[in-house]
């Protein structure tokens, strides 16, 4: 496996800056997931309140808007610590380059829910973060100084 890490780099070394921008997001989110950790976010309703104090001004659907206040608002604490989870999950997995493709799918989800509960000057910034998942999807930013080569070298499909 560490013989197809480094040779990953001689046949898709033209994916290295993707390489580079997947590894930065997986520090971005490993940092994000240990502060909501660490912090006071899985104990006290912060997730309730922005969602309170930005879902009237979105532009999200009306379907949207009131699944997240009758499901999300109510189970706070469970949404809570499935985000802090989900961005430790994104994190290790951009680090070490594992299955980039399914979980910069599931980034993007979330990175979608963050647009429409955000106020608007942190939405801008999670829609650059839509873009940057989408395009480590499209790519298979794992590939590059990423175990994804390995498995994609035995088995193509659609997951390395």
């Amino acid at each position: 496996m560490i013989v197809a890490f480094f040779e990953s780099f001689k046949y898709v070394g033209h994916m290295f800056p993707m390489a580079l921008l997947r590894i930065f997001m997986g520090l971005f989110f490993l940092g994000s997931g240990y502060e909501k950790y660490n912090g006071d976010y899985l104990y006290s309703p912060r997730l309730a309140a922005t969602i309170n104090s930005y879902l009237p001004l979105s532009s999200a659907p009306d379907w949207y808007k009131s699944v997240v206040e009758a499901v999300v608002v109510p189970n706070w604490q469970i949404f809570a610590y499935t985000i802090t989870y989900c961005e430790f999950l994104i994190g290790v997995s951009f680090l070490i380059g594992f299955l980039v493709r399914p979980l910069a799918f599931l980034g993007f989800l979330i990175s979608l829910n963050f647009v429409y509960l955000s106020s608007p000057d942190v939405s801008l910034l999670y829609k650059t973060y839509l873009a940057m998942f989408a395009t480590m999807a499209w790519l298979g930013a794992g590939r590059c100084l990423g175990i994804d080569y390995f498995f994609f070298k035995r088995q193509r499909g659609i997951w390395w």
